[in-house]
């Protein structure tokens, strides 16, 4: 790749060395009378020094340019990038705290490949995407399940408990992971969740975890209230499961398909109907036993790239393709993959004790930060009391009927992605009575759908995003790509624009994944340099999956990615990762009205920030 680099001597070579001869030959001694008598000692002497500066320098040149051309680049999102001992594995996506480094270099200067050099991703930025989802792995070979973390064992203690505690302290507690044979655990990598909650008073706050690689985890608890508390952890996965949720998703991306719905004229004016098998093409991780060669139709979006697949009709054309839908799941788990995807989301024992916390007098929870776009989300992100969360991200505010109509008055509002966001659409429909819901004859699950207040000037607007999508069946062509939603929008003071991705994802590669996102970064970017005063607004994902088909493990690495790819490009990041995780009520990737309405608080915090 570089063969210039690697010869003896080049053409960049040559005059550095001819200079440097020069010197040596050109040296009077004769110049300096006290070395006069010594002057042919010195010649050869110099002349020796001189012959081996070349030498050393010809040698390095040689050595640095076959190491740049030795070197490969880095396996996309390795586990180990780093050493262990570097892993943060914190149970939150916003453990992800390193800006994007964009970069105009040549591919030539980057060891990353060309897509994302294209899209302005530096190998810096790159190395801590790779970070940011790196989790530890077992040290040893896993052959009985008995030696994976048992829930009923493992315990957790809190460190120097005090009779009571002033609000604004930290809580410290520790886990010790034990097997099935009450064992202690020497490696990391088990998937905890962790908050402090009162009952009483419906309090409670998200902890982090962190990983010690032993065995041991810590969690730190922020007390925000005052009153009373208690721990609870839980077991999502242990690390054995991990891996099982690891190795299907590289190796059986396929395990969710997809029907195709092939439409068109047949003989003596009958219709003909066909339903054939479709995916994403990708070539690797499973999806390529969708087919090879002419097996399958083909279905290249011009502006992303992205290609969908369907294994080819035998009687109607490519272009018959009218519907889509969820077709089914496939699980090839082995008998020790489901034993170990049993102990699944399971409470841990450990210290009950009650946390007495009382009032500080130079301390106070008020947020006096303004919300803007590019504010980091801190943990916790804010807490529960009497079901109303307190944001510790700016200060935000909560909203009546009146309120609300008066903050989306004048404002063109464009929703993109699941039906977690759906739910949004759903409540401003029935939060503000003057907003109408419009019937544009589709399939609801999908979309798209339109609500308008001739009244007040809103127009509301959500769809789902583009395939892969699990939904009932649905016209393709009302199936878009959020990147180009947005490059057709000219966006300004009075639009809003709000999306998510995530749960439809979990079963594909990261890579994939990551490129979606990217593209959609390209996209809000442009937007914001012709339009900088558009409002655009990410929802995280939600907690609530626990299966080989849509685990919190593969939401959390989606969560991080996102929020990697959008940490410096001026947008608001609406963390609702925490705000599910620690609720009292039963986790559900469709949460309850009293979640949806905090989330929408500060939503409109964000929109209305006067």
């Amino acid at each position: 790749m570089y063969p210039d680099l690697v010869t003896p001597i080049t053409f960049l070579q040559r005059p550095i060395l001819a200079y440097t001869w020069i010197l040596c030959m050109h040296f009077d001694c004769s110049q300096h009378p006290c070395l006069h008598r010594e002057r042919s000692w010195l010649r050869k002497l110099f002349t020796g020094l001189c012959l081996l500066i070349v030498m050393c320098f010809l040698v390095i040149w040689s050595y640095m340019g076959n190491e740049r051309k030795k070197s490969p680049p880095p396996s996309f999102l390795s586990q180990h990038c780093a050493e262990r001992h570097d892993s943060s594995n914190s149970s939150s996506p916003a453990a992800v705290n390193s800006e994007v480094s964009v970069t105009y270099k040549s591919q030539s200067q980057s060891p990353i490949n060309s897509f994302y050099s294209e899209l302005g991703i530096s190998s810096d930025s790159y190395s801590r995407l790779q970070q940011a989802v790196k989790w530890a792995e077992p040290d040893r070979s896993i052959t009985n399940v008995s030696m994976s973390t048992s829930p009923a064992h493992t315990t957790f203690i809190i460190a120097n408990l005090k009779d009571s505690y002033q609000i604004g302290e930290e809580l410290l507690v520790l886990v010790h992971a034990k097997d099935f044979d009450n064992k202690s655990k020497s490696y990391g990598g088990d998937f905890f969740q962790a908050k402090l909650f009162w009952s009483k008073t419906k309090a409670s706050v998200f902890g982090e975890v962190r990983d010690l690689l032993n065995g041991s985890y810590s969690v730190r608890f922020f007390l925000p209230w005052v009153g009373e508390a208690q721990v609870a952890v839980r077991l999502i996965h242990s690390s054995e499961a991990v891996q099982v949720l690891k190795r299907h998703r590289d190796t059986n991306s396929d395990r969710v398909y997809f029907n195709g719905y092939y439409e068109g004229p047949g003989p003596n004016k009958t219709r003909l109907s066909e339903t054939m098998k479709c995916n994403v093409k990708w070539d690797k991780n499973g999806l390529e036993r969708t087919g090879t060669g002419d097996c399958c139709c083909e279905y290249k979006d011009p502006r992303t790239g992205e290609t969908w697949r369907c294994q080819r009709p035998k009687s109607l054309p490519c272009s018959a393709l009218v519907y889509h839908s969820m077709g089914g799941y496939k699980n090839h788990l082995t008998n020790n993959d489901k034993m170990l995807m049993t102990q699944t989301n399971k409470g841990i024992n450990g210290d009950k004790s009650i946390i007495k916390i009382f009032h500080h007098q130079n301390d106070t929870n008020d947020i006096t930060e303004k919300c803007r776009p590019g504010l980091h989300t801190p943990v916790p992100a804010g807490f529960y009391l009497n079901d109303v969360w307190t944001s510790f991200v700016c200060s935000t505010r909560h909203f009546t009927t009146q309120t609300t109509t008066e903050c989306l008055r004048d404002k063109h509002i464009y929703m993109m992605g699941d039906s977690t966001l759906r739910q949004w659409f759903e409540f401003f429909v029935k939060e503000v009575p003057t907003l109408k819901q419009m019937n544009l004859h589709v399939q609801y699950q999908s979309g798209p759908l339109l609500a308008v207040d001739v009244e007040n000037n809103i127009d509301l607007h959500w769809r789902a995003h583009g395939v892969p999508l699990r939904c009932m069946k649905t016209a393709i062509a009302n199936l878009h790509y959020i990147s180009n939603e947005i490059d057709d929008l000219a966006g300004g003071p009075h639009t809003v624009i709000i999306f998510n991705l995530g749960p439809h994802f979990t079963t594909y590669p990261l890579e994939f994944f990551t490129q979606r996102v990217l593209r959609i970064r390209k996209a809000v970017l442009a937007l914001l340099q012709r339009a900088p005063d558009t409002t655009v607004i990410i929802k995280t994902v939600n907690t609530g999956y626990k299966d080989i088909f849509g685990s919190d493990w593969y939401s959390l690495q989606l969560d991080r990615i996102l929020r990697w790819a959008f940490q410096d490009v001026g947008v608001y990041i609406l963390d609702v990762w925490q705000m599910t995780a620690c609720h009292y009520n039963k986790e559900d990737i469709h949460p309850g009205p009293v979640i949806i309405k905090n989330e929408i608080d500060i939503l409109l915090s964000f929109i209305c920030k006067n």
